[in-house]
């Protein structure tokens, strides 16, 4: 029996099942063909619900979520839309995600089908397979941020990852550097063609990519100091110069002393190099380029400098991002203000800084205890 209500398309009930059926008829193709949409359930309200819902669309002159387009297909095209606007190595975490993880096991499921559940199910899975929760959440991520693009363009009605529980995060203990270790490490790195990548990444905080991308043009041994504008990336077409992570993150370090003279010594020995090497040298303005002045490839530097100078050096294993950890230590442990250590590390917020380095915290309290007993003459 046939049943149309007011302002909700045609709906009906079939006879062979029960169900009811709602039409909505939303215009005509290039072909002339009218193109309709159809929806189910198995009461009348909750198919005028629908209808009603798609109308609003059509007349609001938004997209129908499509029953056709899979999570994979959808993927492709969000991927693809947001790579003009990310640093290389985040669009890569990216496709990788989707690639080796969402799409293998949801990819043929129809976009609007999505559940949280499904979502849910293969965090479990990937926990169960081995990854760590910080790589589920980060998987999570990605996830979101897709579907929340999704939302956007009116392809679902909601983003199903808001209320899906992800695994808690476990932060692992950092490996610092001793102040005896860090002046080690130093010492063994004088002479160490790239010696001074690690004085100035002990002695500024600087991430791996920003002191490899860092160009002589930005640096002015003059006033001692330096500009963070850009980071060396590598990606499959090989090195790339992004943007820095944050707004914080372009910012201006002074230069210990220390720092200031290693890094004269080795603009003296890089500009040798670059005599002997003649025709050779590819001249990029790099303060710390490979022999003939491209880009240091990381895993390199790593494996034939770093690990052997820490080895040198009579130095436990340590990532060079420990590098990086040991700064910020250091500094605080001196009682050097969290407000200008965030400064430097160019953390977007100082909250950052302090959770991040919490573990200096009882030191920082002894020194404010002291401090009191000063100043009430104690």
């Amino acid at each position: 029996m046939t049943r149309r209500g007011a302002n909700e398309g045609s709906i009906y009930q079939r006879k062979s099942d029960g169900k009811w059926v709602g039409v909505l008829h939303i215009g005509y193709d290039v072909d002339g063909k009218r193109r309709r949409r159809v929806f189910y359930g198995e009461r009348r309200p909750d198919v005028s619900s629908q209808l009603t819902a798609a109308q609003r669309k059509v007349d609001e002159g938004l997209p129908l979520p499509s029953e056709r387009l899979t999570v994979a297909a959808f993927l492709v095209r969000w991927l693809a839309t947001i790579k003009p606007a990310l640093r290389p190595n985040t669009y890569r975490r990216y496709e990788q995600f989707v690639r080796m993880h969402i799409s293998p096991a949801l990819g043929r499921i129809t976009l609007t089908k999505l559940t949280p559940d499904q979502l849910q199910e293969l965090y479990a899975a990937k926990l169960e397979a081995g990854l760590s929760p910080t790589t589920v959440r980060h998987l999570h991520a990605a996830a979101h941020k897709a579907l929340k693009q999704a939302t956007r363009w009116g392809l679902v009605a909601r983003n199903v990852a808001t209320v899906v529980e992800v695994p808690r995060m476990v932060r692992h203990e950092m490996a610092t550097l001793t102040p005896e270790e860090a002046q080690r490490v130093i010492e063994a790195a004088r002479g160490e063609r790239l010696g001074a990548v690690y004085t100035l990444a002990l002695t500024t905080g600087m991430r791996r990519g920003e002191l490899l991308g860092l160009r002589w043009r930005d640096v002015d041994l003059e006033r001692g100091a330096v500009q963070v504008r850009a980071s060396l990336q590598w990606t499959k077409e090989g090195p790339a110069f992004a943007e820095p992570k944050t707004e914080r993150s372009r910012r201006q370090i002074t230069l210990a002393k220390i720092a200031i003279d290693t890094l004269r010594a080795h603009r003296l020995a890089q500009a040798e190099e670059r005599l002997r090497r003649g025709p050779a040298w590819e001249d990029n303005d790099l303060v710390f380029a490979n022999e003939v002045g491209r880009p240091v490839y990381p895993n390199n530097m790593v494996r034939r400098s770093f690990e052997p100078l820490l080895k040198r050096a009579g130095v436990r294993r340590v990532r060079f991002h420990d590098l990086r950890h040991s700064a910020a230590t250091l500094l605080l442990a001196e009682g050097v203000h969290p407000k200008i250590v965030s400064e430097m590390l160019g953390h977007s917020q100082i909250a950052m800084t302090l959770d991040l380095y919490s573990h200096v915290t009882p030191t920082m309290q002894r020194q404010a205890a002291d401090a009191m007993d000063v100043v009430l003459g104690r």
